[in-house]
């Protein structure tokens, strides 16, 4: 049986920041635009509604509440009316799409988790996941999450995975993708790629090189294709960062831009590549090519000893309390 060729489109865009109702509102505008040529897979970059707290970077926890008390503000319930609105219009156009979005929780106002949800052509979920360990200073606006949502979902497009950001750094969460026959690797980042002061020293990390090696990695030991998206850095993004903190402005004016692109099972670039400027770029993913490649090196399958190694994954959600009662268990913060 042949597989299918799958368009795929990457929204190059900037979050309207702190504003979860524009920040929709180009979500659907995306969609439709990228469905109308033709997409079939449509991927939102990391948290995109409504920003990514790009301050944690530079400014002392102490000068930040206001900051994420507007981010909480901005920040969606994944039951909420915004997602429910996206699960329609997925059926109505029959589309899977990737969003990466601040997800607030039921039983506390002050915890947030920087989760995606991956919604099939049929209007259904079929991952959410929260990022397992927040990077460096994300740990000061989002809790850890867990393994409940590291899900492929076998769409009518492909099987599609995803990881947020660092997580593409984590050979065993990449591995645990792999292992339920990942076709289609998504890694999405954040809108700026090299956060550095302005110095006379080299830098000690070079995003835009690790971000295509470390979704590249997925796709050769995968033998899948892959997808990085990151978001934008627009004019309006920066004046609010500015404006916030005119201190820093050197550091925010330094930042360069993330990039969005594609890669093929043999981490190469495939299709259309954005980074200076904001658009939706596309490429055409024909799955079959996935093949020939497994006959060498195939990691779940004959290029493997599951005899020797095993990979033990606790996909249960974390949840504040357990109430044990005569009726059985009533579990707080259940999806």
């Amino acid at each position: 049986m042949s597989l299918p060729i799958t368009r795929v489109a990457a929204c190059h865009f900037a979050p309207v920041m702190m504003n979860k109702e524009a920040t929709m509102e180009k979500v659907f505008q995306g969609i439709n635009e990228a469905a109308s040529k033709g997409a079939n897979l449509i991927v939102f970059p990391e948290s995109f509604v409504s920003a990514f707290p790009l301050w944690g970077a530079c400014k002392a926890p102490i000068d930040n509440h206001h900051l994420f008390r507007q981010l909480v503000e901005s920040s969606i319930f994944v039951d909420g009316p915004e997602i429910t609105a996206l699960k329609s219009l997925c059926k109505e156009l029959s589309v899977v799409v990737l969003l990466g979005f601040n997800e607030r929780s039921k039983v506390s106002v002050g915890c947030l988790w920087n989760s995606y949800v991956l919604i099939d052509e049929n209007g259904e979920i079929g991952a959410h996941h929260r990022k397992l360990v927040p990077t460096f200073f994300e740990k000061l606006s989002w809790a850890n999450g867990d393994g409940s949502g590291l899900n492929v979902i076998d769409s009518k497009y492909g099987k599609i995975g995803a990881l947020i950001c660092g997580e593409n750094t984590n050979s065993l969460a990449r591995f645990t993708l792999l292992s339920q026959g990942e076709q289609i690797h998504i890694s999405i980042w954040p809108p700026a790629a090299d956060m550095h002061r302005p110095s006379d020293k080299p830098k000690s990390f070079d995003n835009v090189t690790a971000n295509k090696i470390r979704c590249g990695a997925q796709c050769i030991e995968g033998k899948c294709f892959g997808v990085l998206s990151s978001s934008f850095v627009d004019a309006k993004m920066l004046e609010f960062l500015i404006n916030d903190d005119p201190s820093n402005a050197s550091f925010y004016n330094n930042m360069s831009q993330g990039i969005t692109c594609f890669l093929s099972p043999t981490g190469n670039e495939v299709g259309d590549s954005l980074r200076y400027e904001e658009g939706i770029a596309y490429a055409d993913f024909d799955l079959n090519d996935i093949i020939e490649p497994k006959q060498f090196h195939d990691l779940v399958g004959g290029y493997n000893r599951f005899d020797v190694f095993q990979l033990h994954v606790n996909r249960s959600q974390n949840v504040p309390i357990y109430f044990d009662s005569e009726h059985g268990t009533a579990i707080i913060d259940k999806e």
